[in-house]
């Protein structure tokens, strides 16, 4: 590429950027935290009406939970159940796993327990929004100025969810924190600092860094048990984050394509001195950037939108089916991730589990993507994973071993997805679309996650119900995936007329090579 030379005149991978991309990797430990953070600070513990002739008694913990709702005015938006007697004094809750959470100070049970599951969807809601509002805001005033932005609205918006005084507040603080989070991706751009050799491993590492972040989450909330006090915890460091934010480098490439050709001279300069390459980087001049990147300014030039994804057959076929992958797999995976106290066991051990399995998981899934193929592997994975959900149904409630090992195998199944599913989109769309389509394909991840939480409230009319979904939606994504073509080993495409030249759409909805080269002859 063009601008690898560049970056190979400035020290290649120097010491410059294995620091941004540990400085980088460090946040994304706490993006896991907050992600999946009302697994600890929406927690339900055992609880009971209150007895007010015997305040002073400790209340005997019950194995199920009255359905009864509360007395105490509700927060904004529920509806009593009208059909079951109030609890007029309040609930009393055993406090001896579970100190504090948004569910006990709420009174979030009974009548009001869907609020729990709404709030993460609103959440989830506020990363969508997010991903829509800074990806365009970005190319605008740039991925650094974005990232640290994203770095002050987390940790500030996740401050005051800390402080919030009612359940209201708390979904709109959350809302805004989940619309920071979005912003991380950007960081991903910081890594066009990397050559291309490398990169691979670098996402890798910041996969990887999230993977770690799950396993600490459980640390953190096992040793600050009040969710308040959790939620600061993982909060506060983004000041941090924001501070050191400043000796970041933007992405020399996005200031060559949006006219500040002289200010990727000097950011050039700079890396260059740092990886011991000054008198190299003294050579960069404006003229030899724009000579080197001559073609992505020309390609800048042409107009792509949205409805290139839907304009010509192939294409179409491919986002379709891209589409219903990337939302079954963040669909399932958050109605697994989200559900750790269903398993019977300690959540923070659980926690860690679903953590730790997503090593294996991804090391398997990267060595079966360069043997066996991408189409393959997502298919196995996929159905693997719908699979065992669906199998968990029917384990009964006692075997808790069994049913954990089970959801376990699903969620690690569901991170190799993820994985596949990433590459896969970006071989599969042509360079002029090929992030428009990789952001679509996210965004319909997102959607997903926001879904996951809704369907989950439907278990109380219908247990079996929310599980069956979470088992058939990746199983539905296999048979999906399956149409799609394998690109293994196949160079990536450069226009839309070589992808509509090198497949074509069958009868069946296959789609199939009709036997042309990459370049229409």
């Amino acid at each position: 590429m063009p601008f690898g030379a560049v970056l190979a005149q400035v020290g290649g991978l120097g010491r410059f950027q294995v620091l941004q991309t540990a400085l980088l990797a460090v946040p994304i430990l706490l993006m896991a935290s907050h992600n999946l953070l009302q697994n600890f600070t929406a927690a339900v513990p055992p609880h009971r009406c209150r007895v007010p002739s015997v305040p002073s008694a400790t209340p005997a913990v019950p194995s199920a939970t009255p359905a009864v709702p509360s007395a105490t005015p509700p927060p904004p938006g529920a509806t009593p159940d009208a059909t079951s007697a109030p609890c007029r004094d309040g609930w009393d809750y055993d406090r001896s796993v579970y100190v504090s959470t948004i569910v006990t100070e709420w009174d979030l049970v009974c009548g009001y327990r869907q609020l729990r599951q709404m709030a993460q969807s609103i959440y989830m809601a506020g990363v969508l929004v997010g991903a829509l509002v800074l990806g365009g805001l970005s190319d605008r005033f740039g991925r650094k100025a974005m990232l640290m932005w994203s770095y002050l609205q987390l940790g500030v918006m996740g401050t005051c969810t800390a402080f919030a005084p009612n359940y209201a507040s708390y979904c709109v603080f959350r809302f805004a924190g989940g619309m920071a989070l979005s912003g991380f991706g950007l960081s991903i751009a910081l890594v066009e600092w990397i050559p291309t050799p490398y990169r691979a491993i670098t996402v890798a590492i910041t996969g990887f860094a999230y993977t770690l972040g799950q396993i600490i989450l459980a640390g953190v909330a096992y040793a600050v048990p009040h969710w308040r006090w959790l939620q600061l915890s993982v909060s506060l460091p983004f000041f941090v984050f924001l501070f050191y934010s400043w000796w970041l480098a933007e992405s020399a490439r996005w200031l060559v394509l949006s006219g500040r050709a002289e200010r990727a001279v000097r950011v050039l300069q700079r890396v260059a001195a740092f990886n011991n390459r000054s008198e190299e980087g003294e050579k960069i001049t404006v003229e030899m950037l724009k000579s080197n990147m001559k073609e992505e300014l020309a390609a800048l030039k042409s107009s792509y939108t949205v409805s290139d994804l839907v304009r010509t057959p192939v294409i179409r076929h491919i986002f379709f089916c891209l589409s219903i992958v990337w939302f079954s797999i963040s669909f399932s995976y958050y109605g697994l991730a989200m559900d750790l106290q269903n398993f019977g066991v300690s959540i923070y051990l659980i926690q860690v589990i679903f953590g730790a399995v997503d090593f294996p998981a991804k090391v398997v899934v990267t060595v079966s993507l360069s043997y066996v193929g991408r189409r393959l592997s997502l298919v196995v994975a996929l159905f693997l994973a719908g699979l065992v959900i669906v199998a968990n149904i029917f384990v009964p409630t006692e075997l808790q071993t069994v049913r954990t090992a089970l959801a376990v195998i699903g969620k690690g199944c569901l991170s190799a997805s993820f994985n596949c599913v990433f590459l896969y989109t970006t071989e599969l769309y042509p360079t002029p679309i090929r992030q428009t389509g990789l952001g679509f394909g996210s965004t319909m991840a997102r959607v997903g996650g926001i879904v996951a939480p809704l369907v989950k409230m439907m278990d109380e009319y219908y247990p079996f119900l929310p599980p069956t979904v979470y088992g058939v939606a990746p199983v539905v994504a296999a048979v999906t995936a399956a149409f799609l073509p394998e690109t293994l080993n196949a160079p990536l495409p450069d226009t839309i007329e070589e992808v509509e030249n090198r497949w074509v759409v069958m009868d069946s909805g296959w789609l199939v090579d009709n036997g042309r080269t990459m370049d229409g002859q």
